[in-house]
C-alpha cells in the first residue's frame, strides 16, 4: 500500500482538488477515497457503473455519500482533475519494456498512435464518429519508447485526425519517430527531416514515388528499378530486400496565402515476407551505412508497445465499452481506466521484484489477477489510510433500500400486472 501511496500522496490528492475547484474546502467528499473508488472500481469491472462506483466510494469512506451527491461531483472539473493525475503517474510509472532493438543511436525513440472508442449513439454530437448514428472518442498517444513513458495524451472525437495533434519543431533534434500510416505525410516527412530528426514509416499503398537510385546492386540480370514507380515493379520482385532512394513530390504549408511545391528525397526499404508472398515496405530518411533493411524492420516492431498498451485497455478493461450519454462521464471513465492501468503497472513492479527471478508475468494474465483483486485492494489500502467506513449491515441497509417513491419495485410491478387477472 505503501508504493501506491507514494504514487498519488493523500496530501497532494487533496491539495491539488482544492486548487482546481473540485471540491470545497470543507466539504463532505474525501478527495482521496474518490480516487481510489474509481481506480479499483473500474479494475474490478463488474461494478464499472455510477451506481457501483458509489458502493466502492461507500465502502471505504468515512461518511457515505447520497446518489445525488455523488452524481453531482462528476463534473468537467473532475475530469481534468483526473487527467492531471493521469500526466504525474505517467511520469512516475514505467510501461512494459519490448523493445530490442539497438536504439543507443537516438536521443529518444518516440511512437505515434490512437486507437477509436466506441460510445452510445446518443453522444455523436459531441463525439462525432466517420459515420452516420454512431459516436466514438479517439485516444491519442505519443510514447516515449525509450524512457518507457507517455509524453502526452489526447482524447478528440473519432472524426479528428490522428495526424492534426503530432506538432513538428525543434524537439525532433536526434529523436526517432515511428508512424503508423494514419501519420503519413510527405510534408511531415519533410519537416522531420528539416529539424534533424528522423522518421520510419509504412509507405502507404496509394503512394507511388519514382525511384531515383538503387542503394544496393544485385547479382545476374536483377530487374533494373530507376525511373519506375516504387509499386509499379514491387510484384515483379523476389530479391529478399528492397532498398531505394525515391523521390516525393508534396505542399508546403501555407505562405502569404500561396501553398508552393516541392520535392524530397528519401529512403524506401522493402523487406519480403514469404508467407505472404510481398513485401512489407517502409519509407525512411535513416541512412544505409548505419541501418539495413531488417535493422529498419526491427525498430518499426517497437511500435507494438503501444499495440499492446491499446489491446490491454481494449480487452482487460473494456475500455471502449462506455454505457453512458453523458460526455463528462465518458472522460471522467476514460481518466480511470488510464489510471487503473498505471495503478496495475506499479503494482506489478512490486510484484516482480519480490517475485524469483525466473518467475514470469504475462501481461494479460497479470491484468486479470489485478482485475479480480481490485476490490480487496481497495479495501486494504482504506485501512492503510485510516478510512472507517461504516459498518457492513449499515452499509447493505443504505445500498438496497427503495430510494424512488415513484419507481415500481418488482414485485409491485408484477402483483398489479396479475391482479386483473386474478379478480377475473
Amino acid at each position: 500500500m505503501r508504493q501506491l501511496t507514494t504514487l498519488f500522496p493523500s496530501e497532494f490528492l487533496e491539495e491539488h482538488a482544492e486548487e482546481l475547484g473540485v471540491v470545497e474546502r470543507k466539504g463532505k467528499l474525501q478527495i482521496p477515497v474518490l480516487v481510489w473508488a474509481l481506480v479499483f472500481g473500474f479494475a474490478a469491472g463488474e461494478s464499472r457503473t455510477l451506481a457501483g462506483f458509489r458502493r466502492s466510494y461507500n465502502s471505504t469512506a468515512d461518511e457515505p455519500i447520497s446518489p445525488g451527491g455523488f452524481y453531482h461531483r462528476l463534473t468537467p472539473t473532475l475530469a481534468e482533475y483526473l487527467r492531471d493525475l493521469v500526466e504525474r503517474g505517467l511520469d512516475e510509472v514505467a510501461v512494459p519494456d519490448a523493445v530490442d532493438a539497438e536504439i543507443d543511436r537516438f536521443r529518444d525513440v518516440m511512437i505515434a498512435d490512437g486507437t477509436v472508442l466506441r460510445l452510445h449513439e446518443f453522444l455523436s454530437d459531441e463525439f462525432q464518429a466517420r459515420h452516420e448514428e454512431q459516436a466514438g472518442a479517439k485516444l491519442h498517444l505519443l510514447h516515449n519508447a525509450t524512457e518507457q513513458t507517455i509524453e502526452r495524451i489526447d482524447v478528440t472525437d473519432e472524426k479528428t485526425h490522428d495526424s492534426t495533434l503530432f506538432k513538428t519543431g525543434s524537439w525532433l533534434c536526434d529523436r526517432l519517430i515511428l508512424f503508423d500510416l494514419a501519420y503519413f505525410k510527405y510534408r511531415r516527412f519533410a519537416l522531420i527531416d528539416e529539424n534533424d530528426g528522423y522518421f520510419v514509416s509504412r509507405l502507404k499503398k496509394s503512394a507511388n514515388p519514382v525511384i531515383t537510385e538503387e542503394l544496393r546492386e544485385w547479382r545476374g540480370r536483377a530487374i533494373p528499378l530507376e525511373d519506375e514507380q516504387i509499386h509499379d515493379v514491387v510484384d515483379d520482385l523476389s530479391r529478399q530486400y528492397v532498398d531505394v532512394e525515391v523521390e516525393a513530390e508534396f505542399k508546403r504549408g501555407q505562405y502569404e496565402g500561396t501553398q508552393s511545391q516541392d520535392t524530397k528525397r528519401f529512403r524506401v526499404v522493402g523487406v519480403r515476407d514469404e508467407d505472404a508472398d510481398d513485401y512489407h515496405l517502409y519509407i525512411t530518411n535513416l541512412p544505409r551505412e548505419e541501418f539495413l533493411p531488417s535493422d529498419l524492420a526491427t525498430l518499426y516492431r517497437c511500435r507494438w508497445e503501444v499495440e499492446v498498451l491499446f489491446w490491454e485497455l481494449k480487452t482487460q478493461y473494456e475500455l471502449d465499452e462506455f454505457d453512458t450519454t453523458n460526455p463528462v462521464v465518458v472522460e471522467i471513465l476514460l481518466y480511470a481506466a488510464l489510471l487503473s492501468l498505471l495503478v496495475s503497472r506499479e503494482l506489478l513492479d512490486l510484484v516482480t521484484e519480490q517475485a524469483d527471478d525466473e518467475i514470469v508475468f504475462p501481461p494479460e494474465r497479470w491484468a486479470a489477477t489485478f482485475r479480480s483483486h481490485a476490490q480487496l485492494l481497495l479495501h486494504k489500502l482504506g485501512e492503510y489510510l485510516g478510512y472507517s467506513p461504516q459498518p457492513l449491515l449499515e452499509r447493505l441497509i443504505e445500498d438496497a433500500q427503495k430510494i424512488h417513491k415513484q419507481r415500481p419495485i418488482l414485485q409491485e410491478t408484477l402483483a398489479t400486472a396479475t391482479q386483473p387477472r386474478c379478480e377475473a
